[in-house]
């Protein structure tokens, strides 16, 4: 199974660590559904709801017809502060700290 396949078979979710953010919109450009720019300049995720988790550290669930462009967003991230982890257990398979 690849990497991508083990991926999908996961729940995965997404945070932005907005100290490290710089504002560039990568990830907006990427995945508008789950990205989005706020009025400080930042990126923040947001829900279902489309309202923004600005809390540190609040993350939102990784829709699986996205799994791609997130992944693609943490890794052209200029600030290296996407992460996207598997709710399992927390293990980070996308963004600066992915093993």
């Amino acid at each position: 199974m690849s990497t991508a396949e083990q991926d999908a078979a996961e729940p995965l979710e997404v945070w932005i660590d907005q100290d490290l953010c710089t504002g560039d919109g990568i990830c907006v450009q990427y995945a508008p559904e789950v990205f989005e720019l706020d009025i400080d300049g930042l990126a923040y995720v947001k829900g279902d709801d489309d309202e923004l988790r600005q809390e540190p550290g609040a993350s939102v669930p990784v829709p699986l017809t996205l799994l791609q462009d997130v992944a693609d967003s943490a890794k052209d991230c200029p600030g290296e502060c996407i992460h996207v982890r598997r709710v399992r257990d927390g293990v980070e398979v996308h963004g600066p700290n992915a093993e």
